[in-house]
């Protein structure tokens, strides 16, 4: 396999005024001498004038010689080279790409519709021109295959129901899963030259025939978490209640008493509505 050869070429400035003192001595020779041998000045000329290369910055000219490569001008400015090069332009600016929503079908099975943001860069021009057929859509094929390896390794999200205990998941992870795509991109675009410089979700939902579903059962898992804090919440102040009314000395209640006491402060602790107070004008017995 050939490396990146960096070429120097020469300096175009001074071929330019070659090229255009070329005509003039040639017109000047043709007028004084009438030999018509003076042409040929005109005609090196015309022969130079393909040999002239513009690289602008960031950009690069991968120069080949019938075929064969013969290196990479990566030095901006204005340059001469052989005619007989052929030139291939090939930009060293930082890309930006946004594939397509795909949908796929996550570690659990559960289709999702998900969709990537990439920043990438030739770094090896001579891989990228020689190695792979082209190169732009070499990164767009792969960087599809990659989302949808990455979609199958870790699930959308916990559900407590279902026994799940990923510490990595694509919704919550959004480091750790941007870090794993980034990995596995630079493992598939090194061969094209490739630099990933950035590469993170864009986009991330569930597929639409079971979007529904999902949003019930991740509104029920929250209000199960809920009503669970609500409960830890409610039995601690119901203890602070009997510790205080027992430590002040305020009324003694049996054990009856005190388990209608418990009673009455879970409802209303509890309940998801405002309690509604009852006045009681006779004793506890009635």
């Amino acid at each position: 396999m050939t490396n990146e050869k960096k070429l120097s070429a020469i300096n175009g400035y001074l071929m330019l005024m070659l090229f255009f003192a070329m005509p003039i001595i040639g017109i000047l020779i043709f007028t004084t001498t009438k030999n018509i041998a003076a042409l040929g000045f005109i005609i090196i000329a015309i022969i130079m004038l393909p040999g002239f290369i513009l690289v602008n910055p960031n950009g690069s000219r991968v120069l080949l010689l019938f075929g064969k490569y013969v290196g990479t001008i990566k030095k901006n400015g204005l340059f001469w080279v052989n005619p007989l090069y052929t030139k291939k332009k090939i930009s060293l600016r930082a890309s930006n790409f946004d594939s397509e929503r795909l949908k796929v079908n996550d570690k659990l099975g559960n289709p999702v519709m998900i969709s990537t943001i990439l920043v990438w860069r030739v770094t090896d021009t001579y891989k990228a021109a020689f190695d792979v057929d082209n190169y732009q859509n070499f990164v767009r094929i792969q960087t599809d295959a990659a989302v949808r390896k990455l979609a199958s390794m870790y699930p959308y999200d916990n559900f407590a129901d279902e026994g799940l205990d990923e510490d990595i998941t694509l919704r919550s992870s959004v480091n750790e899963v941007s870090e794993a795509l980034e990995k596995e991109l630079q493992e598939r675009l090194s061969m094209a030259g490739i630099e990933v410089l950035e590469a993170r979700i864009g986009y991330l939902a569930y597929a639409q025939e079971i979007a529904n579903a999902m949003l019930k059962r991740q509104q029920a898992t929250a209000i199960v978490a809920a009503r669970h804090k609500i409960v830890e919440g409610a039995v601690s102040m119901v203890e602070m209640a009997l510790e205080k009314l027992s430590e002040k000395d305020i009324v003694n209640l049996d054990e009856e008493r005190k388990a209608a006491m418990v009673s009455n402060l879970m409802v209303v602790l509890c309940s998801d509505k405002d309690a509604s107070p009852i006045v009681n004008t006779g004793t506890l017995n009635h």
